[in-house]
């Protein structure tokens, strides 16, 4: 763990403490003081400057696409930048060549929509999708064998699920895939920024996340992974003069796609978002993901104990948690809760009839102190 004195001065980096209880990480983070420099130097030299120190833009954005590898453990070049995670999942389902008969398999009751969709969207490509049962409110590798069947191409699930909380096993299931022959493609959102993500390890061919959830960046920029091995099977579904090996050349039309991730970059970059995000990657690095995970870990076993000893129903188990907490009141009904709590300056999200937490590291057992008191007040009514 890092020193409380390290973690007093990193939430320092988090004004938000000085207004709300913040506990909905998982749906959208409030951003760091760091973030928010890194976006005004941008702008402040595009307003001051145009053009003129592009080249610099161009450094700063090669240098958040090697955080972006790094988090994950993977190499620069299986990185593209995208607009959010539903971007990099669609170009993944867009881009692959598939044959009707082909099947995927989805825990479609389970998943964001984002991880839905653009697999239901291949239905008038002769794609069927096939349902991956839930087990407490999550997926085992159990459940991901069961429905494989010798037409399966691909396996996409999300590394923790939205709503449940509940971590995937993405070891056991990317072994479970590679025995297989099957693609394994990850909605990462849940976990990157949260917890360790070891991409190689995992055997994920396919992840997307963008960075408002746990990575603490901004709406609108995220990445995507493709593994350098299935690279030449995705088929760029769109395509502009940044995709090509010559792009900076506007003289000639030479098309020829890149040969790495950066093929799916069709144009011009977001660049107070390449800004934001490297900014918001460059300080979980610097306080270290073992570490990040560590303190989540023991705020959510802390708030687990305070909120059953005073009655409330807390799931999943501790040992398929990442970030997530979601709990019922003692007495009366979770969204007249949500309603008390919003009314006392506490961000949270409400899912499936359940009150859904999510700390991050710059949160304090003292704010979870609070929340409980709060709970204790609702049901004591």
């Amino acid at each position: 763990m890092t020193s409380p004195l390290d973690l007093d001065r990193y939430r320092a980096e988090f004004p938000v403490v000085q207004e709300q209880l913040y506990f909905n990480h998982a749906g959208v983070s409030p951003t760091s003081v760091r973030v928010a420099t890194a976006m005004r130097e941008w702008l402040d030299d595009v307003l001051h400057h145009g053009v003129r120190y592009e080249r610099g833009w161009e450094a700063r954005t090669e240098k958040t696409r090697e955080l972006a590898a790094r988090i994950i453990g993977a190499s620069p070049a299986e990185i593209a930048l995208v607009r959010n995670t539903s971007h990099g999942l669609g170009l993944i389902a867009e881009g692959l060549d598939w044959k009707p008969g082909d099947e995927v398999a989805v825990a479609s009751s389970l998943e964001y929509p984002s991880n839905v969709y653009p697999w239901l969207h291949l239905r008038d490509r002769g794609v069927s999708v096939r349902e991956i049962e839930p087990r407490e409110g999550g997926v085992t590798p159990e459940a991901v064998a069961a429905a494989l069947t010798p037409r399966t191409r691909l396996v996409a699930l999300s590394s923790v699920q939205f709503a449940t909380g509940y971590r995937t096993d993405l070891e056991a299931i990317g072994a479970l895939c590679e025995r297989s022959g099957v693609l394994f493609c990850v909605d990462g959102i849940q976990s990157v920024g949260c917890i360790p993500v070891d991409v190689k390890k995992s055997r994920i061919h396919f992840l997307s996340a963008d960075s408002h959830k746990w990575m603490i960046g901004v709406s609108g920029i995220g990445f995507l992974y493709v593994d350098r091995d299935v690279l030449p099977r995705v088929r760029p579904v769109l395509v502009g003069w940044r995709s090509t090996t010559d792009a900076w050349n506007f003289n000639r039309a030479h098309f020829e796609l890149r040969p790495d991730a950066t093929k799916f970059e069709e144009g011009s970059h977001n660049y107070a978002g390449t800004y934001a995000l490297g900014a918001a990657l460059g300080l979980l690095l610097e306080v270290g993901m073992e570490n990040v995970a560590a303190r989540i870990r023991e705020l959510l076993a802390y708030a687990d104990r305070e909120l059953r000893a005073i009655g409330c129903d807390t799931g999943p188990s501790p040992e398929h948690r990442a970030g997530i907490l979601t709990f019922l009141p003692p007495q009366g009904e979770a969204r007249a809760l949500a309603s008390y709590l919003s009314e006392r300056n506490v961000s949270f999200s409400l899912r499936r009839g359940r009150i859904r937490i999510s700390p991050h590291f710059y949160n304090q057992p003292e704010e979870l102190d609070r929340l409980v008191a709060m709970v204790r007040g609702f049901s004591g009514r």
